[in-house]
């Protein structure tokens, strides 16, 4: 169904998640006609899934490629979620809540990491953690924390963004899958989708897990590739928790609300297949369960599973096709889609309109050494 009629387009964005609507926005906001086309509903899949974390769980592990794009997004999210809000009245809960990594085995690199990036770091002992987080079970060794860490409520942050777009004039065509790219010359003239042929200037191809799958016979192999993650939701009173707390590669992220996420698994061999399973609940009951204790007494609101764009080191590719002139991609974010879309669609944007780019497109293009 189209949500909003479509129109004449100058940009086609394939995929409607974080990035395919952030990249809509700002194209929108210079001018450009822009149509939204997802396979599903609008927002609804790994963007929808995901924790809203504005940082790499492990930032000293992290390909500068990736910190880079980080580091800039972290720039740009106040004022923009500022101005969503103001614009739409949906708050999208940016909130600095900060970030504990509990029993960090790793803390000369991880401060060396802080020190460089000019990032606030704290050692904090395990009865110091104790005052910060009076609820947490009581860590073996030291822990990080790192105050200047922010989240978003990723689902407010989607309605938000359609809100936008809506009052942007941007057409949302929904449930239409593409099903194939009329080409001719070198350049694609139309998208097909069951309602019909879908023309513009150019296309964006933002399709996240499902890009490669999608691309099959226009472009090499990709390796975007669907990685499952499981996550559940407590419902708590405000405040039993404060920080996003991070173990290993798990996590607990508190709400304004007192809802408390505890996730995820990673499943690589899953394909697209996003049924939740009781041995994943049990994983992250036990581990959400043994660092907050209270969660025991706590009713678990919705366990659900997203998929994930992976790819091998979590670079994603922002670039033009190689022989679709007017086709370009913005892809393969695996778990940092959100703490890197502001920056990730600001590039993409500028090669769209052929600007300077803020920050060097080498490292994201298809033919670089990821």
């Amino acid at each position: 169904m189209n949500s909003i009629p479509a129109q004449a387009a100058d940009v086609i964005v394939i995929g409607g998640g974080i990035i395919g609507l952030l990249t809509a926005r700002m194209l929108a906001r210079e001018g450009v006609r822009v149509t939204v086309i997802d396979a599903g509903r609008i927002g609804n899949q790994s963007s929808w899934a995901g924790g809203g974390i504005l940082s790499p769980l492990c930032p000293w592990h992290t390909p500068e490629p990736i910190t880079a794009l980080c580091r800039l997004s972290q720039q740009m999210y106040p004022r923009l979620m500022a101005s969503l809000h103001e614009e739409t009245g949906v708050d999208p809960e940016w909130t600095r809540t900060g970030l504990v990594f509990v029993d960090c085995t790793e803390t000369a690199q991880a401060i060396a990491w802080c020190e460089r990036e000019a990032v606030e770091v704290h050692r904090t002992s395990p009865d110091a953690l104790g005052t910060l987080e009076p609820w947490l079970s009581h860590p073996a060794g030291e822990s990080l924390w790192l105050p200047s860490i922010a989240q978003v409520r990723n689902p407010r942050l989607l309605r938000s963004l359609r809100a936008s777009l809506a009052q942007l004039g941007v057409a949302l065509v929904e449930d239409q899958p593409v099903i194939a790219f009329e080409t001719d010359s070198g350049r694609v003239t139309a998208v097909r989708t069951e309602s019909g042929l879908h023309a513009a200037d150019r296309f964006v191809v933002a399709a996240g897990a499902w890009t490669a799958k999608l691309l099959n016979g226009l472009t090499p192999a990709l390796p975007i590739a669907p990685v499952k993650g499981q996550m559940l939701a407590y419902g708590t009173a405000p405040g039993l928790l404060s920080r996003i707390v991070v173990r290993g590669d798990r996590y607990l992220i508190p709400r304004r609300d007192g809802v408390i996420l505890a996730g995820s698994t990673v499943e690589a061999s899953a394909g697209f297949d996003k049924t939740t399973t009781e041995a994943a609940r049990a994983q992250l009951s036990a581990f959400a369960q043994e660092l907050l204790p209270p969660l025991q007494d706590a009713a678990v609101l919705r366990h659900w599973a997203g998929l994930r764009p992976g790819t091998p080191t979590g670079i994603p590719y922002i670039d033009y096709h190689p022989t679709l002139q007017n086709l370009v991609l913005c892809a393969g974010h695996f778990r940092n889609g959100f703490v890197m879309a502001p920056a990730s669609c600001h590039l993409l944007a500028e090669l769209i309109l052929n600007r300077e780019p803020m920050l060097p497109p080498a490292p994201y293009r298809l033919d670089a050494s990821h």
